[in-house]
């Protein structure tokens, strides 16, 4: 008799146990819908960049490149000196999967030349934004800071520079305006000894990358001398490449070339599109 007393209540103990188990689902007993506001699982992410590493940035300039950009390279007589200055300097980092650097100073007998390349591998931490779309923001960004003239120059595919080639760009035709080559060639003949061509002004560049500009600037180097910085920046995919360019004489009477050192600027950035398109 005392037995049978506990079966009730091992049966309503089962019972109260099937119920908490069955109450959290639906009818069809699939689990509950998730919360307003949390990720679905059926959302896809978005599309990872083209570029998973970077390449070493001080290997990034061939000796052929750093003999033109740097002239003074070929002017140390000493081997060990010569190839130090080919090494360059990394630039410090503290994560080389996403950015790397490198930096090259050189004097010649007619200026000192410094040259740096840097490379930025973007990554979103979004799921909703591309690791192409961030980068994308991040160029957007650069360009704007670099402020430059509304009346661009817009370089021509052929315009990405050459070792002995130099720049040829066209006017880049606003919907109000349009330039033609007489206004052009006016434009170059009447600028005085301090004003830049046209075509030699701070601009977008087309046919490097997926999207560039190139940056101009003279400045006073010194009290005496004035030193030009060439500053050319392109979007590969999820990369952003840096390259900037300055030479300063050594004599107060000298002026560094324009066209010059866009030229050799574009070409280097030309052969690193190139190679991470090879």
């Amino acid at each position: 008799m005392q037995r049978k007393a506990y079966v009730p209540g091992i049966a309503a103990l089962l019972a109260a146990l099937l119920a908490g188990c069955t109450g959290g689902s639906g009818s069809n007993g699939t689990a509950a819908d998730p919360k307003p506001g949390d990720v679905s699982v059926n959302t896809p992410a978005a599309q990872p960049g083209k570029y998973r590493t970077l390449p070493e940035a001080c290997a990034a300039a061939s000796h052929d490149s750093l003999d033109s950009l740097l002239p003074g390279i070929k002017q140390i007589t000493d081997q060990d000196q010569r190839d130090t200055a080919y090494e360059g300097q990394a630039t410090l980092t503290y994560d080389t999967d996403r950015r790397v650097g490198c930096g090259w100073k050189v004097e010649s007998t007619d200026a000192t030349d410094h040259l740096s390349v840097d490379f930025e591998r973007v990554v979103s931490y979004d799921n909703a934004v591309s690791d192409d779309s961030r980068a994308q923001d991040i160029y957007a960004t650069e360009e704007t800071a670099a402020n430059l003239p509304e009346a661009s120059a817009s370089a021509t595919p052929s315009d990405t520079g050459s070792d002995t080639g130099s720049a040829t760009a066209t006017a880049s035709a606003t919907p109000s305006t349009s330039a033609s080559p007489t206004s052009s060639a006016s434009a170059s003949t009447s600028a005085g000894p301090s004003e830049t061509p046209a075509d030699l002004q701070p601009r977008k560049l087309s046919g490097l990358g997926d999207e560039a500009f190139l940056n101009d600037k003279l400045s006073s180097g010194s009290s005496t001398t004035q030193q030009r910085t060439v500053t050319v920046v392109f979007r590969t995919s999820n990369v952003i490449v840096r390259i900037e360019y300055a030479e300063q004489p050594t004599v107060s009477t000298g002026t560094p070339d324009s066209e010059e050192m866009q030229d050799k600027a574009r070409n280097l950035a030309q052969k690193l599109v190139d190679r991470f398109n090879g």
